[in-house]
């Protein structure tokens, strides 16, 4: 697993287990866990060895930007949970997907993505692709089905979140993967909101996943990073702009992300739990008029998340009466919950989309997201759920 493409054998073990006994090998020192390797080079044994390395005819560590044990160890957990072959580890979510774009897309190239998607992800879209002449068209979540209508000859990506963010809307994976495997596309899904443990797209046709290992896959708030996985021709490709431009994890937080995947499953049962929890207490409120949760039974989407997900996951989004200055009341009436952009972590977090994360859109634009003006996004935590509940329901009263 040194190299810069590594098979993943398919393990027949649990998800816990692999997630828990995937570990480089062991050093002279016989350490129960995997140490830190904190260098930024290797050595090699003389010149022949040096040459024989730099020629890709031996499989082993150069440069801590090509590869390092421990981002080697990440990877290696990630590609077992979610089917890949190989993958490719980043210093964020976002350097996951500006570099998997980057490393697939030419001038000229045509993007379809859903409408419904991370406000960064946009910016790209909007701010970066149009210098290089890279275009993008978008579909609504419930139209899946014009996806064929907006191929053009230059089209080479279909692209989507599923859950999305914020609205928590639900994307037919299987749909998706008939469409792009039809017309020869590249399906790229940004699993982040439902995390391996509880959503695999490559089984519906996905030919790449990415995450950003910042959200759930650590699980405390506590380090940056992004890795995108899949077929290895396609990861190949990524890999090679990635050692060039250079946007990869820092062994540390490699670390402590295939530390935190050992927890994964049993983290996110219990956000998966409060979530649920919250979701229908926030549906008998008489100050919120629409709540989404995928396993809701009023989600629209709810069969389609019971027939590609395992659970719910951990985010809901509610609209409180009032729009956009309910959204702001209501967010500085918290009391123990957190006001932050982040989400997946140990303790709830509460956002206001259309006046923070996605501010800098034109409405219309929110609008086409799921975006509407009192929508409220809750990361529900691993807090006990009463205290979520009261602080909740507290903040609601005062707000509206």
């Amino acid at each position: 697993m040194y190299n810069r493409i590594f098979k993943i054998e398919q393990s027949l073990k649990a998800f816990e287990t692999n997630a828990i006994r995937t570990q480089v090998e062991r050093s002279e020192f016989l350490e129960h866990t995997t140490p830190l390797y904190l260098t930024s080079s290797y050595v090699f044994e003389d010149a022949e060895d040096m040459r024989a390395s730099f020629a890709e005819e031996k499989d082993r560590n150069i440069y801590s930007r090509y590869s390092n044990p421990n981002t080697s160890e990440f990877i290696a957990k990630i590609c077992l949970m979610e089917g890949a072959e190989t993958g490719f580890a980043f210093a964020s979510g976002m350097a996951a997907v500006f570099s998997t774009f980057a490393a697939l897309l030419n001038t000229g190239d045509h993007v379809i993505s859903s409408a419904s998607v991370f406000g960064s992800t946009q910016s790209l879209y909007k701010n970066v692709f149009p210098k290089w002449q890279i275009s993008t068209s978008y579909f609504k979540v419930n139209e899946i089905e014009r996806i064929e209508s907006l191929i053009q000859p230059n089209t080479k990506i279909i692209y989507a979140e599923s859950p999305t963010n914020p609205a928590v809307d639900i994307l037919d994976l299987e749909l998706l993967g008939k469409i792009a495997k039809k017309h020869h596309l590249i399906l790229i899904i940004d699993n982040c909101f439902a995390t391996p443990y509880l959503q695999q797209p490559i089984k519906f046709g996905a030919h790449l996943v990415i995450h950003s290992a910042t959200k759930l896959i650590d699980g405390q708030g506590r380090v940056l990073g992004g890795i995108t996985v899949g077929s290895a021709i396609l990861i190949e490709k990524i890999y090679l702009f990635a050692r060039i431009t250079g946007p990869a994890l820092s062994p540390f937080n490699a670390w402590i992300l295939s530390k935190s995947l050992e927890t994964l499953a049993v983290r996110v049962e219990k956000h998966c739990k409060n979530a649920l929890k919250v979701a229908k207490f926030l549906e008998r409120h008489p100050q919120v008029t629409l709540v989404k949760y995928p396993f809701l039974k009023s989600h629209p989407q709810y069969h389609l998340a019971k027939k590609q997900m395992k659970r719910g996951g951990n985010v809901v989004a509610f609209e409180i009466k009032g729009g956009i200055e309910a959204g702001r009341l209501f967010l500085n009436a918290i009391k123990l919950l957190t006001l932050s952009a982040n989400l997946g972590d140990a303790r709830t977090i509460v956002t206001h989309p259309a006046s923070t994360t996605h501010a800098k859109l034109l409405e219309e634009e929110r609008l086409e997201a799921g975006i509407t003006p009192g929508m409220v996004r809750i990361s529900v935590g691993l807090e006990n759920v009463k205290d979520i509940i009261n602080d909740l329901n507290q903040a609601l009263e005062r707000c509206c």
